[in-house]
């Protein structure tokens, strides 16, 4: 019996080029996604089997313009592809018809690799409307690889409905890669001197340009590469030399490329029929543009606050009704307790976000299908660059104003590495809408409710000025970043803008998907983990709250507000924690109670509010008009007097502006980055900002 031949293939191409759509269409829902060692560039692959029974591995590589990386994600094609050469058979290069030409610089270089190629020109449908005309058969033989033209979205391609569909034409010329000789551009462009000449018998079997990308880009490899090619490091490394040979090779590749293009690649602008160009005279105008840029922006996260609630209230009221049950029907144990108030409670911590991030990915799948998230970056890059961040950045920062875990998640569509982390770690100064109740609450309590000018509420303007403090800390904080994070990668801002179309449902969906199963079995698990750890803090302690039943009993009398629960919390590990710090924050104005709350609203920032109910033995923890009358005339055990001031309430306030108050995010953070490097940072810095800022404010007002 013959055995089935087993291929790896690469899916390589430009950003934008249509490379996920082919990839859905080629292996459909067979794939694995996981994330390369170390970074949080997405790994994606999936099979498919050919007519004769060969076996396809198709391996979905980052969009990359070239193979002289300028971000993580192109290095880590770079990588794979020289690193992984005898593992990868043969490479599917995706282009886009509209940007021919500059993709055509990635195939050459992969074509000096040795690889066998085939070229997938993608967004065929569209080649009428731009009065575009393509001579496929003189392509072929000018390229000497397999040529199709497509379109990942119609599945056709020249405008075809009949016969078969384009995608399994496609997988029939596969086989055709393999037949033709793999065509060498390099070697004639005379780049590589007596130095790589003088190596090359010690490496006879490898692709002169792969020691070329060796030795160019050996700072990218280290120690795996030194360990493989030893001959490369000791070679002369001349930067400057260097930098002109490599624009020399640009120059050289286009001057082929063009050649071949003018022979094959025609554009009539008189026949074009295509509406994009119109309507980016209105979304690419400095000034509507913008406008209209802020008012999708606006929609986009009133629908993600109006429609979350409502599936967040059904998970929050589910696992509300799922903890009465358990504890009406299991034994009221110390395990019950874990299971119902620990495990149950974090797993509903983690679902209770799913909604918002479904939304928030919805939206930015569909803006990203349709072609407009190209044009926001185009919009904000120019406002944003100065700052460290990327035009792409305004994503995550407007989508914290939701939730900092959905919006660090979204950081994920930021191509360059740098730009990317410091989107990251800015995001959770973004006021969020947790911090609202602790606002509300400590607002509604020292600032008064009076006009200014007749028309301007004080309260509203304070709740504003919050907004704005947290929005310029991530600003400003970003600049500092810029400034520290080292970077081996130059920026460039290289943008093409693709064609409207309306978004494949599919696509949509399995992006959500992804994004979403990656944050429940990525950051939940933490969640949970420390949400079962908070609950033993809050339910276990010493003596007194071991026979709490007995000491309340004779503490009750000396207050007339102390019930039992409050007493419990107050002697609980987690209350004794609160006593413990309350030198450390004596100073910003606050006492143990207030330590309690600021502890347990690491778990979520709203819980400050819930935690003070309890403190102050309000049963209703929505009775915000009691809690603030208890509030306002709780007193001071040391000075008697009233212990929310307005120097405390300021205080409060510029605390949770600035302090990184959820593990949630922190979780995100390290499920993003790998690591607990960062997340440790983030905490510190905000932790120390915050204090520092409340500090001055109470020592100052007071």
């Amino acid at each position: 019996m013959k055995q089935k031949r087993k291929l790896k293939i690469a899916l390589v191409g430009n950003p934008n080029t249509g490379k996920t759509s082919l990839f859905n269409k080629l292996t459909g829902l067979h794939k694995k996604i996981g994330n390369y060692p170390g970074i949080t560039v997405h790994r994606v692959s999936g099979q498919f089997t050919l007519d004769d029974g060969t076996e396809i591995e198709l391996i979905d590589l980052p969009g990359t313009y070239s193979l002289h990386p300028t971000s993580k994600d192109e290095e880590v094609v770079l990588k794979e592809l020289l690193l992984n050469r005898e593992k990868i058979d043969g490479i599917l290069m995706v282009a886009d018809v509209n940007n021919l030409k500059r993709n055509l610089i990635l195939l050459h270089e992969i074509q000096d690799l040795g690889f066998p190629v085939m070229l997938a020109i993608n967004m065929c449908d569209e080649m009428q409307k731009k009065g575009i005309k393509i001579d496929v058969d003189k392509l072929r033989e000018l390229l000497q690889i397999p040529v199709i033209l497509v379109s990942a979205k119609k599945s056709k391609a020249d405008g075809q409905r009949e016969g078969k569909g384009k995608i399994h034409q496609m997988k029939e010329m596969i086989p055709d890669m393999f037949k033709m000789p793999s065509k060498k551009y390099f070697e004639h462009y005379g780049l590589t001197g007596t130095s790589i000449d003088f190596i090359k018998p010690d490496y006879p079997n490898e692709p002169v340009y792969k020691l070329w990308l060796l030795y160019t880009e050996q700072d990218k490899f280290g120690k795996e590469i030194k360990e493989h090619y030893p001959k490369i490091y000791d070679l002369p490394f001349d930067r400057s030399t260097l930098k002109r040979l490599l624009q020399k090779e640009v120059i050289k590749r286009y001057r082929d490329i063009n050649r071949i293009l003018k022979e094959t690649y025609h554009i009539d602008k008189s026949q074009a029929t295509g509406l994009t160009e119109r309507i980016d005279r209105i979304l690419l105008h400095k000034v509507w543009g913008i406008l209209i840029f802020m008012l999708i922006m606006f929609l986009v996260f009133q629908a993600i606050f109006t429609w979350a609630s409502v599936p967040m209230d059904w998970i929050d009221r589910f696992f509300s009704q799922t903890n009465i049950y358990l504890k009406s029907h299991l034994p009221d144990n110390q395990l019950t307790a874990l299971l119902t108030d620990g495990i149950v409670s974090g797993i509903s911590g983690v679902l209770i976000f799913v909604p918002q991030i479904t939304l928030l990915f919805l939206f930015i799948a569909l803006l990203e299908e349709m072609g407009y998230m190209s044009r926001i970056v185009f919009l904000m890059d120019r406002l944003m660059q100065p700052f460290g961040l990327s035009g792409k950045s305004v994503v995550p920062l407007l989508s914290g104003t939701a939730c900092a875990v959905p919006a660090i998640m979204s950081a994920r569509t930021i191509e360059n590495s740098k730009e990317r982390l410091i989107s990251m770690l800015v995001t959770p100064f973004i006021t969020c809408s947790a911090r609202l109740p602790v606002y509300t609450i400590i607002i509604a309590l020292v600032i008064p409710d009076k006009d200014i000018a007749g028309f301007i509420n004080l309260q509203g303007l304070v709740l504003l000025g919050l907004y704005f403090l947290g929005f310029s800390a991530a600003l400003l904080s970003a600049y500092i970043l810029s400034k520290l994070i080292k970077s081996k990668y130059k920026r460039y801002f290289i943008l093409e803008m693709p064609e409207y179309k309306a978004p494949i449902a599919k696509n949509v969906l399995i992006t959500v998907w992804d994004h979403v199963k990656a944050f429940i079995f990525g950051a939940g698990k933490i969640i949970v983990a420390f949400s079962i750890i908070l609950w033993f803090l809050a339910t276990h302690g010493g003596p007194e709250f071991q026979h709490a039943e007995q000491y309340y009993k004779q503490e009750a009398r000396k207050s007339e507000q102390a019930t039992l629960e409050s007493f419990k919390l107050e002697h609980s590990y987690l209350g004794q924690m609160g006593k413990t710090i309350e030198p450390v924050i004596k100073p910003l104005g606050y006492d143990w109670k207030i330590g309690i709350a600021i502890l347990t609203s690491f778990a979520a920032r709203e819980v400050f509010v819930s935690t003070l109910s309890t403190i102050y033995s309000v049963g209703n923890a929505d009775d915000d008009q009691l809690l603030r009358e208890r509030m306002a005339n709780e007193k001071s055990r040391i000075t008697g007097t009233n212990t929310f001031t307005f120097a405390v309430g300021i205080s409060l306030l510029l605390f949770y502006v600035f302090a990184m108050q959820c593990f949630s995010t922190l979780a995100t953070l390290k499920n993003e980055t790998k690591t607990w490097k960062w997340p440790v940072i983030v905490f510190f810095y905000m932790t120390g900002l915050a204090y520092i800022t409340a500090f001055l404010a109470y020592q100052i007002l007071s």
